[in-house]
């Protein structure tokens, strides 16, 4: 093995925590530093200490994957419990199964159509055009036709970006599944659940080595970074270099939190997708932990709000609008000229990623890093395209 390395990883979430551990395990020191008072990220939970309930505070997170390495790794760190998620959406004063399946076009368009007929229906339903999709409004006028698209998408669509559709990425529409049977199972993984303890207590037990120290409440911007050998950066990349070509466009959420007698909605996630309706879903977060439900007769639960992310918000999902990308192009340039970091992570790379994701990149970057380390290369400031 090369000579321990001393890296600075700016972040204690899911992507800060796994690239630490990989590197602790290969024999370097990291030093892990976060500007919040808890590890875990946005994934973080936490006890409500009125109910009891286990709060996912910065809204649901479900692990979901096809990816075995990643299902092992997580496993390690805590026992994951099966959970099957649900989720409903309510449309003109009526409840609907998500998402879109044999149930739902039945139901919205009244009829009692068999899996052929129906895919045969959408089909007719749906536009036509040449090449892939641009952007959102045309993928899902593709995927669905007009009546589902703009009950089910565009007006949740408008509230949760704060854009028209038509300026988004067809790609954020391309992950949702279109089902032509009665499986309202929101995901289509072989691996899916949730930790017996919560996130939070697997994130603890990931960054739990003796080659990892740990320091919240310490934004990046006090550090001297010179007294390390290597920067791994998951924060907004935009703010690492100040902000010098203008600030990258991020969604922010804002959560009004109460208790309540339970069940309250029956369900975990109700989405809200009336243009009307101020919030975008409501969360009742008892029904992500069924194993203890029987013991709540009060329930938690959260209505969430999109904005536009200022400069004191925290960022939660990188808007990536179709005409942003020039403005990307100058931070990816400015980003690989740099010595002596590795961005990574949701903000670090400006993409969207769901946890299996970001663990699966967390461990490529650990294993190109110390790859790297062990040749006496400088590592990529990208590990994965962005």
């Amino acid at each position: 093995m090369s000579e321990p390395r001393c890296l600075l990883i700016v972040g204690a979430g899911l992507t800060g925590a796994v690239v630490a551990r990989s590197l602790a395990e290969a024999g370097h020191h990291a030093t892990v530093i976060d500007e919040r008072d808890h590890i875990a990220g946005n994934c973080h939970t936490e006890r409500d200490p009125e109910t009891g309930v286990m709060v996912h505070v910065y809204g649901p997170h479900i692990f979901h994957t096809d990816d075995a390495e990643v299902w092992a790794f997580i496993n390690r760190h805590c026992q994951m419990m099966p959970y099957r998620h649900q989720v409903k959406a309510r449309v003109g004063g009526q409840v609907y199964a998500m998402p879109v399946n044999l149930h739902t076009i039945n139901q919205f368009f009244g009829t009692a159509l068999s899996p052929q007929e129906a895919r045969d229906f959408v089909a007719r339903q749906a536009a036509h055009g040449e090449g892939e999709a641009r952007s959102f409004e045309e993928q899902g006028l593709r995927f669905v036709g007009r009546a589902l698209y703009e009950a089910f998408f565009q007006g949740y669509t408008r509230k949760q970006w704060g854009v028209a559709p038509d300026r988004l990425p067809a790609a954020i529409l391309k992950r949702l599944p279109l089902r032509f049977t009665y499986d309202d199972n929101y995901f289509f993984h072989r691996h899916q659940g949730i930790p017996r303890e919560g996130y939070t207590a697997a994130v603890a037990s990931i960054l739990n080595h003796p080659g990892i120290a740990l320091h919240l409440a310490t934004p990046f911007e006090r550090i001297a970074p010179d007294r390390f050998d290597h920067i791994v950066y998951t924060g907004p990349l935009d703010r690492y270099f100040g902000h010098a070509f203008g600030r990258l466009g991020y969604r922010t959420l804002r959560f009004e939190r109460e208790v309540v007698a339970a069940p309250y909605q029956g369900t975990a996630v109700m989405n809200y997708c009336d243009p009307d309706v101020p919030h975008t879903r409501i969360t009742e977060h008892m029904y992500f932990a069924p194993w203890e439900m029987a013991q709540f007769d009060r329930s938690v639960i959260t209505r969430e709000y999109s904005a536009a992310a200022g400069p004191a918000d925290i960022p939660y999902y990188p808007l990536r609008l179709l005409d942003d990308k020039a403005l990307l192009d100058q931070y990816v340039a400015r980003a690989r000229a740099s010595a002596g970091v590795t961005f990574a992570g949701r903000l670090g790379s400006y993409a969207y990623l769901d946890m299996d994701a970001a663990i699966r990149r967390a461990l490529d970057v650990g294993a190109h890093l110390c790859a790297a380390f062990e040749k006496g290369a400088s590592p990529d400031a990208f590990v994965h395209p962005v």
